[in-house]
Order: structure tokens, then sequence, then C-alpha cells
């Protein structure tokens, strides 16, 4: 009988411990709204989460929800993970913003990170990186490599990061060769490789014998190594099985760091709501190998744009720049301001066509 009073008190003691160590990890979830397979955003979103557990081993448990339509599927999704006791939800896309809102104020013990958004609480921070650098780097390689003088732009939706990259390729193109002009199609979405194909085969048609895209899939780079002799660039990850082909360079995004550091402020009691706008000089962004199809001139004056853009000795929006309508925006060696690119809704001169409503 004492025996069995000993084994049962054990138990118990056990089941405490376990319960104990159970409540000691820190449970953090992560919204995606593509597969971790896109080879693009989701792609290392989900690798930085991979260098979280790798990180922090058993003290930290990390889920996901992939392909996660922006609205009310995302609220749903956040809810859950909330319920299920993830001490912080990271929500990886624009259209999140909203919805993060929404459930941070349901659940104020719960810390939430919004990627790209600019809507905080006390519960919410907002973090991005500054892609822009590394579209005024494409734009250089893409003005002075075209022969055609038509760069082809797959956007994705028409928020302001779309439109700050769409003007930071073309002000870097346009210095690189003042005969290039932008075709623009809009595909109305992050990830859909069908219409982002569709869109690139558009562009190519036009006369574009340069793609970038702010979309995620490799399949613009696929159209354009099937059309032969279009160069292309890798959006947010390396895209690297197209290096041998029509991939040139590329931006990578690089999280892990951030969302290392944002976990350990959870576990160490000390996380804030603060606002994160980093770029290459932070190592947010990265510029992935230039290959040996870029010229070697050409080559040396991207890398020394990336040093200048790194160091802050060069800003990408730096006057004067007009916008599209020919009214003055930045004067003569006048740099702008980060409220205004973070609500950026205007092309800058040179650009056709107008931003959808």
């Amino acid at each position: 009988m004492k025996f069995t009073k000993l084994l049962a008190t054990a138990a118990v003691a056990l089941g405490l411990a376990t319960s104990a160590f159970a409540q000691d990890k820190t449970k953090v979830g992560f919204v995606y709204v593509g597969p971790v397979g896109d080879g693009g955003w989701t792609y290392e979103h989900n690798k930085a989460r991979l260098a979280v557990e790798a990180e922090f081993g058993d003290k930290v448990e990390t889920t996901f929800v992939e392909s996660v339509p922006e609205g009310a599927d995302a609220e749903r999704v956040m809810t859950q993970m909330a319920l299920q006791g993830a001490d912080l939800i990271f929500t990886t896309s624009f259209g999140y913003m909203d919805p993060t809102i929404n459930v941070a104020k349901k659940f104020p013990d719960v810390k939430f990170e919004h990627a790209t958004g600019y809507k905080t609480a006390e519960n919410v921070s907002v973090y991005s990186a500054r892609f822009y650098e590394g579209r005024a780097i494409q734009g250089h390689i893409a003005g002075k490599m075209t022969e055609s003088n038509v760069i082809g732009y797959i956007g994705s939706f028409p928020i302001p990061e779309v439109i700050r990259g769409m003007n930071s390729a073309f002000i870097h193109a346009r210095k690189a060769n003042p005969d290039v002009q932008f075709k623009i199609v809009w595909a109305y979405t992050w990830f859909d490789p069908a219409k982002e194909a569709d869109a690139a085969k558009v562009l190519i048609e036009q006369g574009a014998d340069v793609i970038l895209q702010h979309t995620d899939s490799t399949a613009p780079l696929a159209a354009a190594a099937a059309a032969g002799n279009i160069i292309g660039f890798g959006q947010a990850s390396d895209m690297a099985e197209f290096a041998d082909g029509p991939r040139v360079s590329s931006i990578i995004d690089d999280w892990a760091p951030y969302y290392i550091a944002r976990v350990k402020a959870v576990m160490d009691g000390t996380w804030e709501t603060k606002s994160t706008w980093d770029g290459i000089g932070a190592g947010m962004v990265g510029i992935g190998e230039i290959t040996d199809r870029v010229p070697a001139d050409v080559k040396a004056e991207a890398l020394a744009l990336k040093d200048a853009l790194a160091s802050g000795e060069y800003h990408a929006f730096t006057g004067p720049i007009n916008k599209q309508d020919g009214s003055a925006w930045l004067a003569e060696g006048e740099v702008a301001d980060d409220g205004t690119l973070a609500g950026m809704n205007f092309f800058v001169e040179g650009i056709e066509g107008d931003i959808p409503q």
C-alpha cells in the first residue's frame, strides 16, 4: 500500500515537473501568406523560424500555418494560435495588419509582430526591410544590361512597399540608361505561379528583355528561361537554381537575426513595442551573388552602390526627383524622409501608367 502511495506521489510530482517544464517553453506562432515551398518570401520567413528553433532548442516551440488568405481567415488562425498558448505571433504579410490589431486587442498578454505594416499597439510591433535599397541595385544592373531599353516589372499589389520598389528601380535604371522605359503588369497576388508566369510572358511580348518582380514564386524566372536571352532577379530569396540562366542577382530577405532577438526579448521579459525598418547595412536585406553574365564594370558599379547604401553614404531617394506629374518632390541633394517613403502613393517622373486604386 505504502509502495503504491509512493508511486502515486512520484507520478504526481513527475506530472507537475513535466507540466512546469512544458510551461517553460516559449511558444511562437507564424502566419504565412504563401506556402513554405514558394522559393521566395514565405520560404525565407520559414528559414528564420527554423533558425529560432536552432538557436533556442527545447526552450522554444514553434508552429506555423501556411497559405493563409489576408482577411477573416487570418483572424481565425491568429485567434487559434493565441488560444493554444502562443506567447508571440509573427504575422508575415501586409494584409494581416488589421487582423493582427483586432486579435491583439482580445489577447493583451500575447505579443504580436507584424511584417511590413504600420499599426502598432501595446502588444504589437511592426518590422520591415528597406527592400528599395536592393531595388536600386537591380535597377542599375537592369538599366546597364537591357538592349531593348524596355524593363518589365511585375507588381503584386499597389501598396507603398511595392510602389517604393518600382520607383527606386526606375530611378536607378534611368540613371544608368536615360532611354529606359518601364512596362508594369499588376498580378494582384503575392504568390500564384500561373499568374506570375503569364505576367512575365506579357512583358516579354511587349519587348522587355529584363524582368523585375515583386511576387514570390520562381515562375517569372522560369518564363524568362523559356524565352531565352531575358534576364531576371531572385525576389525575397536567392532563387539560385536559375543562376546559370536568367537570374543575375537577387534580393534576399534575412529575418533570422530579428526573429531570434524578438523571441529572446519575450523569454527574458524585455520585449516592448517598436518599429524596425532595416536595410542592407543591418543585414536584413542581402544582395545575392552577381553572376558573370553581368559585365565586370557593371558588377563593380553595383557593388559600389551596395556599399554606399549600406554605409548610409548614399540614399536611394536623393534629389533632384520629380513626381510623375512633373511637380518637384526632392530638390538637389535632398533625401526623402521615412514618413513619405512609408506611405508612398505616387510614381516618379518618367514612369508611364497610373497606380490602380
